[in-house]
């Protein structure tokens, strides 16, 4: 393999590579390293990158597979942390001056598991301000550029960790989900995303967010993500709302295919607008899973879409309510639209919250009915592909001064209620700029979800294709 080549590989493919021999961990992790130098800061990817530390653990994986034992699951294996996660002895900034130069003494859960399957970090990537937003910029780290245009948006608080996938930073990629920030990143850069159900993956310290936020994986391909997925999920002590259940065998049950799975198709959740482009790739991947997958594809308008706008933009400037707290001194270093979005939740009295939390369990609550009927709903992943990343909306929306929901309407129904959802690659605008469709399962069921992607995957490979600035 060549140096890209290496960089672009699965887990799978490197595993193989290292264990007849033909490949030392050491070896790839100097092609990332070099890939890295060629390509940072202009991406602008890495919050912070741990060269040196990667290095010598890569050197230990080396040791273990010239060894007797058989080495971890993902020994030897590059992987990315986003900069929201707790990381023990790393700086955890969460692109914000306020958290400068804070170490945290504990990993995550997730963090413990991929290092302990032996998988090596190879640094934190940037993250919106608190991961506030859904554009890649955050007062701290500045622009993380999307691959495929540069000075566009790569997508909401994970889009260091879509640009690493992307551009062929290893396999491996962790991202967080509170209101689409795992899929709305896969969808601008053009790479898988899975937001599992709630509580899959366990979580420390717990968001505020009331039970929004979601870990998961960001990948080049379905098989990777199944494998991340299948060492992070389980349930965890530090973690109440962690589901019990330990995962299946997510990876060795892609290939089982969907047929005869009764699939809804909303292109705009009955409230959304959608840009043209857009529309027309995810109604083309909606046909994609009723003529060649075995799939009934039914067009339907659910009922409850319309209803999620008011309470997104109800909770979502009261949940980060906890980040006021840092304005009286730091207000003119925050990013503007924090700032704006802070003083709106403000206004929002307790009685107000609660009641909204009341429409919020009853709109939860219609979404599962709706999965009664069906096995999958799918839907564009974004309104729009990427926009210029000075903007917090592109030129022909709205503006607003905190409000960036108008365009990711179809995201956070499910951040509501923890259904999996996923953002699978589909297309490209006529001017190159990536395209996701999203499938959501019902609770539960993100091996279906991951079976879906599979098959589609199969039908309309995309992993081979490379942005211009990788």
């Amino acid at each position: 393999m060549t140096e890209e080549e290496l960089c672009f590989a699965s887990v799978a493919e490197l595993s193989a590579l290292f264990r007849r021999r033909a490949l030392s961990p050491v070896e790839l992790m100097r092609a990332v390293l070099a890939r890295i130098e060629r390509l940072e800061p202009r991406l602008n990817a890495f919050a912070t990158l741990l060269a040196d530390r990667a290095l010598e653990a890569a050197r230990a994986a080396e040791k273990a597979f010239m060894g007797g034992d058989p080495p971890p699951r993902l020994a030897g294996i590059p992987v990315t942390i986003k900069d929201l996660a707790i990381t023990r002895g790393i700086p955890t900034e969460r692109g914000s001056f306020t958290q400068q130069g804070v170490v945290p003494t504990e990993d995550a859960p997730y963090v413990e598991r991929l290092l302990a399957a032996g998988a090596i970090m190879l640094g934190k990537t940037t993250t919106s301000e608190f991961g506030w937003k859904g554009v890649s910029q955050s007062p701290l780290t500045g622009i993380t550029h999307n691959p495929w245009k540069f000075g566009h948006n790569a997508g909401a608080s994970s889009a260091g960790a879509a640009v690493a996938a992307a551009v062929g930073y290893g396999p491996l990629h962790q991202g967080s989900d509170g209101a689409g920030s795992i899929r709305m990143p896969a969808h601008f850069c053009g790479v898988f995303g899975l937001k599992p159900t709630y509580g899959r993956v366990p979580n420390y310290p717990l968001s505020i967010m009331d039970n929004t936020a979601h870990i998961g994986p960001l990948t080049r391909s379905v098989a990777d993500a199944a494998l991340m997925l299948e060492v992070m999920a389980g349930p965890h002590p530090l973690d109440h709302t962690s589901a019990e259940a330990w995962p299946e065998p997510y990876a060795a049950r892609l290939g089982e295919g969907i047929f005869s799975a009764r699939m809804a198709f909303s292109p705009d959740l009955g409230h959304a607008r959608v840009d043209a482009e857009v529309a027309a790739r995810v109604a083309e991947a909606a046909r994609v899973f009723a003529d060649f997958l075995g799939a009934t594809v039914e067009e339907r308008t659910p009922a409850w879409g319309p209803l999620g706008p008011e309470l997104i933009r109800l909770t979502w400037p009261a949940h980060l309510q906890n980040f006021a707290r840092y304005l009286p001194e730091w207000e003119a270093e925050m990013d503007p639209g924090l700032v704006a979005c802070l003083k709106a939740g403000a206004k929002v009295s307790m009685a107000d919250y609660q009641l909204a939390r009341e429409r919020k369990h009853a709109y939860c609550a219609a979404i599962g009915r709706f999965f009664e009927s069906y096995d999958f709903l799918i839907t564009p992943a974004v309104s729009v592909a990427a926009f210029p990343a000075g903007r917090l909306q592109p030129a022909d929306w709205p503006e607003h001064l905190w409000d960036w929901m108008s365009w990711a309407e179809f995201s956070y129904p499910f951040n509501f209620s923890g259904n999996p959802a996923a953002s699978i690659p589909c297309g490209l605008t006529a001017d190159g700029r990536p395209v996701g469709l999203q499938v959501v399962g019902r609770r539960f069921d993100d091996l279906g979800v991951l079976k879906a992607a599979a098959a589609f995957e199969a039908a309309r490979p995309w992993a081979g294709r490379r942005p211009p600035l990788a």
